[in-house]
């Protein structure tokens, strides 16, 4: 396998939250950043006296917390919203908050079964910090070879969620993914070739957000085509969402 593989490996570890423990664990995560770091609006502290920051859509999700191998503490978390069986025409929240252009998308033909929303991509402060103080150390040094020698050797926190989410979607064959994300987010998975399609305005949900859709199989696709490396780490190779050269 390639560095970037191994240095994930080295750092990493994706943990599925299937366990009350650890499903403890992402809401603090949450409540952590969105109530207490207040890196988004419209999360009232108080809202959560127990510390723990869910909704009803948890009920529904599966959930992916990244955990830091030396140490052992968890990093962050994300969520992909799954269709609820109990209500199978749920709407995801990205139908409630947001509006499609009719030319670019239309959510009523897709699958819903194969369909999840990704949502709360949360990483903790301290991380982001500590990522931005080594890259900062690198640069005073004026290596500019050193500095980009510890990027590609160090995972994109974003990478490593990507690799989460594409293992758990495989398990529940999703074809889908659609989100409502701040566009640098995007711009972030863009790096890599993981980003989704625009397909709607900015609106003001928890700060200025936009709709965005992809098919998985285009996302494994484009991740094969602009960084080889990224995408043997993201599939393993191809075992999770094989590259499909007969997809435009």
């Amino acid at each position: 396998m390639n560095n970037l593989y191994e240095a994930f490996h080295k750092y990493f570890k994706v943990v599925v939250a299937d366990t009350p423990e650890l499903l403890e664990e992402v809401f603090r995560i949450r409540f952590q950043v969105l109530c207490v770091e207040q890196r988004l609006p419209g999360f009232d502290i108080s809202n959560y006296p127990d510390g723990l920051e869910s909704d009803s859509y948890d009920q529904h999700s599966c959930h992916i917390l990244l955990q830091h191998r030396d140490s052992g503490d968890f990093m962050g978390t994300v969520r992909l919203i799954m269709f609820d069986p109990m209500n199978p025409e749920k709407p995801f929240p990205m139908e409630l908050h947001t509006r499609f252009d009719p030319e670019l998308f239309d959510i009523t033909k897709l699958s819903r079964c194969h369909t999840a929303e990704i949502s709360r991509f949360v990483i903790l402060e301290r991380y982001i910090r500590r990522r931005a103080d080594r890259c900062t150390a690198k640069n005073i040094e004026g290596n500019k070879k050193n500095t980009v020698t510890e990027r590609r050797c160090f995972p994109n926190i974003g990478l490593s969620f990507v690799v989460g989410i594409l293992r758990l979607s495989a398990q529940y064959d999703l074809k889908n993914w659609v989100s409502v994300m701040d566009p640098a987010l995007n711009r972030l998975l863009s790096y890599f070739g993981a980003d989704l399609n625009p397909v709607g305005p900015l609106i003001d949900y928890h700060g200025l957000r936009r709709p965005y859709f992809i098919r998985i199989i285009d996302a494994v696709n484009k991740m094969h085509s602009k960084d080889r490396e990224a995408w043997e780490l993201a599939t393993e190779n191809g075992k999770y969402y094989s590259y499909d050269d007969e997809q435009p």
